[in-house]
């Protein structure tokens, strides 16, 4: 094997790099800054980010894909192409062979843009790989037994939940809203209650420090706060207020009841046998929006079913992707390839 092996997790608000025989070599946001007139590459992933909503007027900071698709085609191929030469190293011989995920409600149209991107940004062979598939093997389900296993990846564009037995997804659903619409709630209910204009970058802040899924009674009495600075949308200037996690609860709620929705219609459409599995082993998490504080127990507490967070859940999805494209036999049914 004389061409690289790289399988990439293409999220919306990070992608994550898998280098064959090597592991996860690279974790970046998907963000990418562009000269304004020549739609020029300016930077890529982290540098990138430290730019949104700091950028002068010729460079534009963009996130090009939106809600788990490809936004923008031509962005999309360029970053593309910074990860697979980051990944490989830039004089390469061989080109490589790369498996990408997608989420599982994408459209055909949606998949074909995945696979010429990656073809137009270097690869040799491009194969397509579904995402709670993915985020199964990287969390050691073991999927290839009769047995149902229920996934629900949550990242920042979208939310995944599949059933999956004897190795394929038998049941799906995707809901195009996840991390980055509880960071655009977060930041409405900021500017409605307070007047306080913040950056989305304050918003997931926000979010990661105070953020609470699922508030019960006796926890109202010790309440974590937080200072938040913004502009007043009214005088125009900089001010600080303090916000508090049921604050944020309250701002967060009907996302998440919504992304509970989708969730539960998996579990609706479910056969009965592999309901029965589900009910005695639970419901998988993965992606990063599953971290988010308490969201596991809400989960329990909407769906009856127990539900736990997996380990690294961050990683489950890249995981998944190296597994399977190092053993592409294996998993050859529930792989599409161009």
């Amino acid at each position: 094997m004389l061409s690289k092996r790289v399988g990439i997790d293409l999220g919306t608000a990070n992608t994550l790099v898998y280098l064959a025989g090597e592991g996860i070599v690279l974790n970046e946001p998907t963000v990418v800054a562009v000269t304004a007139e020549e739609n020029k590459v300016v930077a890529v992933g982290k540098e990138a980010k430290d730019m949104l909503g700091r950028t002068p007027g010729n460079i534009v900071a963009q996130r090009p894909l939106k809600d788990g698709v490809i936004a923008d085609y031509t962005i999309t191929e360029a970053m593309l192409s910074y990860f697979i030469d980051k990944a490989c190293g830039k004089s390469r011989f061989f080109k490589p062979e790369v498996m990408i995920c997608i989420p599982s409600g994408v459209t055909q149209v949606e998949r074909r843009a995945v696979l010429d991107a990656t073809l137009a940004a270097g690869a040799r062979t491009a194969y397509l790989i579904d995402e709670p598939l993915a985020a199964a093997i990287g969390a050691k389900i073991p999927i290839a037994q009769a047995a149902g296993h229920m996934v629900v990846d949550i990242g920042g564009g979208s939310t995944e939940a599949a059933v999956i037995s004897l190795g394929g997804v038998v049941v799906h659903n995707s809901v195009r809203i996840a991390g980055n619409k509880i960071d655009e709630a977060i930041a409405n209910y900021v500017k409605k209650k307070f007047n306080l204009l913040i950056g989305e970058r304050s918003a997931e802040e926000i979010k990661i420090t105070i953020g609470n899924a699922f508030i019960t009674d006796e926890k109202k009495s010790e309440v974590r706060k937080m200072e938040i600075r913004g502009r007043d949308s009214i005088t125009g200037l900089p001010r600080t207020i303090e916000l508090s996690e049921v604050q944020v609860n309250e701002a967060i709620k009907p996302i998440l009841m919504d992304m509970i929705t989708g969730i539960k219609k998996v579990l609706e459409d479910t056969p009965p046998e592999l309901a029965s599995d589900i009910i005695d082993k639970g419901i998988v998490m993965s992606g990063g929006t599953s971290l988010l504080y308490n969201f596991d127990k809400l989960m329990t507490h909407m769906t009856g079913v127990p539900c736990h967070v997996a380990e690294d859940a961050l990683l489950c999805v890249v995981r998944g992707t190296g597994v399977a494209l190092e053993n592409i036999e294996l998993y050859k049914r529930s792989i599409s390839k161009k």
